[in-house]
């Protein structure tokens, strides 16, 4: 078994954690209101992830599929580098959106609130930099065996 690069590591790191916070979703006792606020989709439900994070079952399946996503990119450099940018450019992206729409309107589909727009925004600057800084470390590397 070959020793994994850095960004394969982290593109594995951040896919385990979306899988992990995917099944929370479904947890009670991590998620408030489960049994009576978790709607598929949109913002009516009360759902609350730690009881802070707006959630549905669609934005738990998203996040389920972010952590196979993940974990399938860190299987190659070129994959992890492109899930860490481009996840994180999805993220950003979310964050846009959150902020724009009125939070109370049929927008919501996903459904999102002010403590998710901010998370979001984290994730995506710090799904980017990972890609960036360790994809450039990586092709800055010698190759194994050469100095």
């Amino acid at each position: 078994m070959s020793e994994r690069a850095a960004i394969q590591q982290a593109a594995m790191l951040v896919g385990i954690v979306f899988l992990v916070v995917g099944v929370a979703g479904f947890i009670p006792g991590i998620t408030t209101n489960l049994y009576d606020g978790l709607d598929f989709a949109g913002h009516d439900g009360n759902a609350e992830l730690l009881g802070i994070f707006h959630i549905s079952v669609l934005h738990n399946i998203v996040h389920l599929l972010f952590g196979v996503a993940g974990l399938t990119a860190a299987a190659t450099i070129s994959g992890s580098r492109a899930f860490l940018i481009g996840g994180g450019a999805i993220y950003l992206v979310l964050w846009i959106y959150g902020l724009v729409i009125d939070h109370d309107s049929g927008a919501n589909f996903i459904p999102v609130n002010s403590a998710d727009d901010w998370l979001h925004f984290g994730l995506g600057v710090g799904m980017i930099g990972l890609g960036v800084v360790l994809g450039r470390a990586h092709r800055t590397a010698p190759a194994q065996g050469q100095y």
